[in-house]
């Protein structure tokens, strides 16, 4: 039986296999270290990086839902400095590619920390975090306009030549439109979708679960209206996309590559199994390789849909 080639390029990024960790359901990837083999993984994609640290959101800050959690962690993280000084060295040791997910409450916070980042060793791409307010702008979501989504990808493009990634948020009015804005200004890549918007209320307090009183909403429930975001970005760009919302198995991953995914992220599966995406990655090699299928690139966008009959 031959091995399938599980080797994927998303944009100028080449990865071993199509599987990557989702940003702020990793940590930095040396958490997981007892649980798997990094070198195992496509990607890490670490926690959200802003110019300074960041305490985040005060506790209750996640809550279980049906087929999901809701979270509202506040993007709490140690910083772009401390990442470069202590936490990269010690990531670039796995043979993995690290990217660094940014965010900033103003286009200078994404330019300042793309260009701290640019030429790091080790690091392989940015992912821009756009689901975050524009306190420029009165507080509107980068990725819920596409003029300011286009206004961040474009400074951040400038910023760095490593390999961009937007990630999109999935409470776009126009979110095909967004897409287009991000690969207009230079995006090399789109990672969809982001958490949606969601609300869980404790019924005998009377009160909100969460004490931001809304989080984002991820795992399984989500999968269905990820999968569907997937394939219509991909029948409206050129540039590839990485699929997550819900993948806790193979098969799930299957799902967004046949939609058009060239590449997923796991995310919410590793708060349930720590090592959930070196699985995915075993089982979608043993899924093709029953099926003789030589490469995982075959799959990318094989959705087959019967024409419409015309009434």
């Amino acid at each position: 039986m031959v091995k399938p080639d599980l080797s994927v390029e998303v944009g100028p990024l080449r990865l071993k296999n199509p599987v990557m960790t989702a940003s702020g359901t990793f940590g930095y990837g040396l958490e997981f270290l007892p649980f798997l083999d990094l070198a195992k993984l496509g990607g890490v994609v670490v926690k959200g990086l802003s110019p300074r640290p960041r305490r985040g959101n005060p506790p209750e800050r996640i809550v279980e839902t049906p087929a999901g959690m809701l979270n509202a962690i506040g993007l709490q993280n140690v910083g772009v400095d401390v990442f470069l000084n202590e936490k990269l060295p010690e990531l670039r040791k796995h043979d993995t590619a690290v990217v660094a997910n940014v965010f900033g409450e103003t286009v200078a916070d994404y330019v300042e920390v793309c260009r701290k980042l640019d030429g790091a060793p080790g690091l392989a791409a940015i992912e821009l975090n756009v689901s975050c307010p524009n306190v420029e702008a009165g507080g509107m979501v980068f990725g819920n306009d596409p003029e300011a989504l286009a206004a961040v990808t474009r400074a951040c493009r400038k910023a760095t030549s490593l390999p961009l990634m937007v990630k999109l948020s999935p409470n776009a009015t126009d979110f095909v439109g967004t897409a287009l804005a991000a690969e207009a200004e230079g995006a090399d890549a789109l990672s969809l979708v982001n958490t949606f918007v969601g609300m869980v209320i404790d019924v005998e307090r009377r009160r909100p679960a969460l004490a931001n009183v809304t989080g984002g909403l991820s795992g399984p429930a989500i999968r269905p209206l990820a999968v569907r975001l997937t394939r219509q970005v991909y029948e409206a760009v050129s540039i590839p996309i990485v699929g997550m919302g819900g993948i806790m198995e193979a098969r799930d991953a299957l799902e967004f590559i046949l939609a058009g995914a060239t590449a997923v992220q796991v995310g919410t599966a590793n708060f349930v199994k720590p090592d959930a995406s070196v699985r995915v990655v075993a089982d979608l090699e043993s899924w093709l390789a029953d099926r003789g299928i030589a490469s995982i690139r075959e799959l990318v966008g094989a959705l087959e849909v019967e024409p419409r009959k015309q009434t």
